[in-house]
């Protein structure tokens, strides 16, 4: 007998959860979890909390999911989701028997999740077929945008990885490679972006309370260096040369900034960019700031640039006293 005989005997699990080879056409590529990240105890705890998810939210409909990929394939699961999160009310039969309408009505249903999540189709890490084929990856991944998009208070857990097996078909036949895939975000990556993402809301979406949280900062601000004889009335201007936040992240750290290391008075761009720089620096350096920020966007007054740096100080110091 030939040996993957015995092989897919000893692992039918592997067996089950691969893809088809034979329909992976010329050009593509198919991504999946490697068999033997199924045992992942992170991952087991993943599927546990969206099957629970899902079980409490359709609760009075009287659905039971007991595998996300074999019972959510069909799209029958995934409409009644979307109709009690959302209120979606989509035009698609309530039961579909056929292939060929499951598979059109899991059209619709993966296009309203596009339109409502605001995705573009690059930004998609699952289609139709990949759904339809039952591969837990991009259920994993559909379920878990769904959820952060209505539910973003469920605990998703953060940091689990998975190993997966690309397989693509090229003009010599399949090609194969194994990878470390991350599914949830990495916490501290996570939490620098919702910092960033709540100044993202204020200048969009609530510019009417931009004036309240600059008085908060600079209450804040002049509370430290006041005691140095400084004071701070224009949110605009005064941070751009870097010297106020110099001075005010030494105030709160408790500790003096020799003042050959940075120019007290600047008198160009160039100096003003080396004050943001350090300043910069330093806050990275004490572990204040967890996203990324470009020191010219200061020096140019970038205001909401401006008040996330303020903003991760207050975070740490605001219940310090002068």
């Amino acid at each position: 007998m030939e040996p993957d005989f015995f092989t897919a005997f000893a692992q039918p699990s592997a067996l089950h959860h691969s893809p088809l080879k034979n329909d992976v056409v010329q050009g593509e590529k198919r991504k999946f979890i490697n068999p033997t990240s199924y045992n992942n105890p992170k991952l087991e705890e993943l599927q546990m909390l969206l099957i629970d998810w899902i079980n409490t939210t359709l609760k009075q409909e009287h659905i039971v999911v007991k595998s996300l990929e074999e019972d959510l394939f069909d799209g029958l699961i995934l409409h009644h989701l979307l109709e009690k999160l959302g209120s979606l009310r989509l035009d698609v039969e309530k039961i579909a028997l056929t292939e060929k309408k499951q598979k059109r009505k899991l059209a619709v249903i993966l296009e309203a999740v596009a339109q409502c999540l605001q995705l573009e189709e690059s930004q998609l890490k699952w289609n139709i077929d990949s759904i339809f084929q039952k591969d837990l990856l991009s259920t994993l991944y559909l379920l878990i945008a769904i959820a952060k998009h209505f539910q973003p208070d469920l605990p998703i857990p953060s940091n689990i990885s998975v190993e997966v097996i690309i397989i693509e078909r090229t003009l010599t036949g399949l090609r194969t490679e194994n990878a470390v895939e991350c599914i949830t975000e990495n916490r501290e990556t996570l939490e620098g972006q919702s910092k960033a993402d709540a100044f993202d809301e204020l200048f969009t979406h609530a510019p009417d309370k931009l004036d309240d949280v600059k008085k908060v900062l600079l209450q804040f601000v002049n509370k430290h260096v006041g005691k140095l004889g400084l004071n701070v009335n224009d949110a605009d201007s005064q941070f751009a040369d870097g010297v106020i936040l110099l001075l005010l992240i030494g105030q709160l750290g408790g500790y003096f900034l020799n003042l050959r290391e940075f120019f007290l008075n600047p008198n160009c761009a160039t100096e003003m960019l080396h004050n943001v720089n350090l300043a910069v620096a330093l806050l990275t350096d004490g572990g204040l700031l967890d996203f990324p920020v470009n020191a010219e966007d200061i020096v140019n007054r970038d205001m909401k640039t401006t008040l996330q740096v303020l903003y991760c100080l207050y975070s740490k110091y605001k219940t310090k006293e002068t």
